[in-house]
């Protein structure tokens, strides 16, 4: 799943800070803010090199805040950290569901949600508004994330896409199998889907457990693995999880799709604007019976992977606007110095593309809020009322539990066996059998995704549905822990060469 799923980024080890504070200290007579480094260590004790507090701000008060917002910055950029919060999340959504509090867990979810736009009158309750409109923005960092792999990244070549590919479709086909095998007739073979699919931030949380264990290598395969995971689960969703189609509701869809084709055609971009199509796009989902999160993987993959300015236009607007800003200081011409910055800021702005900005820009608000809140309002399964003797009631928790922790594992193996068998692929650089092994389990941490699916699948069988969500919680608890045994029993320390390898060189590699 996309987290949190977009790619962690790799923190710089602090021997590389300093160097680099040294070099800008050397080099850089006036430094900008740092946002990276601790505002309580000044580049320069000159009064005019350092930034003291804002006005009206006090100095005492805002060390303060510096001193707290380091470790909080510090644990928002760990691997883990999206990952511990989800679990965080699941774990108050089990406990409140099972306390004498219950009551209010459930009326939390059911408040209504009353709208009155004109002529146009409605009530959605909050469980909506969490599962249909603030998942589209998952999805729609999905489909950035999608779109960055078949431009730049692991997806973007035949060689390298291929591992990837063929290990994510045997990681969706095993599980998928080893569902209906116990489920092979309705109602409770609609569920097939739920074991298909892999929570990226819990994934990448397990798999940075293990430390030095785990070469860069293998983290680029489970990321892009999960990343076709995900296209493969949005896929399902759209086709085989739609119900009462209507052909008006594609028309509206058809509509929003045209205006953003139009915003891109003028020059338009990604912004605030693109509110307006994907709003569309999303009403034209839900007339259609379509899943109106999908209108986000739309947006997203329509979303420019190129910046409009290249370095060298950036290194020229950005002298420009300096040496106007300069000039504007002396003439103290107010008017010049705001179209110097603007102008700044629309050069820093477009040389980064707007894909790669929306994942930087959308990844915290996602990982640390959209998707715990999500776990919030889905993993609350309560025990106590878990109808065990339904009808397929085992068989359905067999299913899911057992595709998730050894259908995935499975279906990754096998099918990566037989590709770098039959040379078609190979292995990435310092990547084991059991590494592959590891992979597989990791990639069978369902949890968000695969409880987003039995919310589909069994929409009006309640009793199957919570059935699914604890055999669901405790299929990815039993990935997650034997593919850590695994790992630390398994995986040696890797070597110098092989951990000096940063994800960039991996990817260039040819040998992957």
């Amino acid at each position: 799943m996309a987290s949190s799923s977009s790619r962690p980024v790799q923190s710089m080890p602090k021997s590389d800070i300093e160097k680099a504070r040294q070099k800008q200290s050397a080099n850089a007579p006036s430094p900008l803010p740092d946002h990276t480094l601790s505002d309580t260590q000044p580049h320069s004790t000159s009064k005019h090199e350092r930034f003291d507090a804002p006005p009206g701000a006090s100095e005492n008060v805002r060390k303060m805040a510096l001193k707290v917002r380091g470790p909080v910055e510090h644990f928002l950029h760990l691997e883990t950290s999206g990952g511990l919060v989800l679990l965080l999340a699941a774990a108050v959504a089990l406990i409140w569901a099972n306390s004498a509090y219950a009551h209010s867990y459930h009326a939390l979810w059911e408040t209504p949600m009353v709208f009155d736009i004109g002529s146009v009158h409605g009530s959605v309750d909050l469980h909506f508004i969490i599962n249909d409109v603030l998942m589209t923005i998952f999805f729609l960092l999905a489909g950035l994330e999608i779109k960055r792999e078949i431009v730049h990244g692991e997806l973007s070549e035949i060689r390298k896409a291929a591992l990837p590919i063929a290990a994510a479709a045997g990681g969706m086909l095993a599980p998928a199998l080893i569902y209906l095998a116990f489920n092979p007739s309705a109602p409770s073979s609609s569920g097939w889907g739920v074991p298909m699919a892999t929570d990226i931030a819990f994934a990448v949380g397990i798999l940075s457990l293990l430390g030095k264990r785990v070469p860069a290598s293998m983290t680029i395969l489970l990321l892009a693995l999960a990343i076709i995971d995900d296209l493969g689960a949005i896929l399902v969703i759209a086709i085989f999880y739609t119900a009462d189609f209507q052909m008006s509701g594609l028309g509206i869809a058809g509509a929003g799709i045209v205006v953003l084709m139009l915003w891109l055609k003028i020059g338009l971009r990604p912004g605030p604007a693109y509110l307006a199509p994907l709003a569309i796009i999303w009403t034209g989902l839900l007339v259609a019976g379509v899943h109106p999160t999908l209108a986000g993987v739309i947006v997203g993959l329509a979303t420019p992977v190129k910046p409009w300015l290249s370095k060298e236009q950036f290194l020229l607007a950005a002298r420009q606007s300096l040496g106007h800003f300069e000039q504007g200081t002396k003439d103290n011409d107010e008017t010049m110095l705001l179209a110097s910055i603007r102008r700044l800021h629309f050069a820093a702005r477009e040389a980064i593309s707007p894909v790669v900005r929306g994942l930087d820009q959308m990844h915290i608000w996602i990982a640390f809020g959209i998707m715990p809140l999500f776990a919030l309002a889905n993993a609350g399964v309560d025990l106590g009322g878990v109808d065990f003797g339904h009808q397929g009631a085992m068989k359905v928790m067999l299913g899911i539990g057992l595709g998730l922790a050894l259908g995935k594992p499975l279906g990754v193996l096998l099918i990566s066996w037989l590709l770098v068998r039959t040379g078609y692929a190979s292995l990435p650089k310092g990547l084991s059998w059991s590494g592959m092994l590891v992979i597989g389990l990791t990639a069978g941490i369902g949890f968000t995704m695969a409880i987003f699916i039995a919310e589909l699948a069994f929409a009006d069988q309640p009793a199957l549905l919570a059935l699914a969500k604890l055999a669901i919680l405790i299929g990815t608890a039993a990935a997650a822990l034997v593919g850590l045994f695994i790992g630390f029993a398994l995986l040696k320390p890797v070597s110098d060469e092989i951990a000096s390898l940063s994800p960039s060189d991996v990817e260039r590699s040819t040998e992957y």
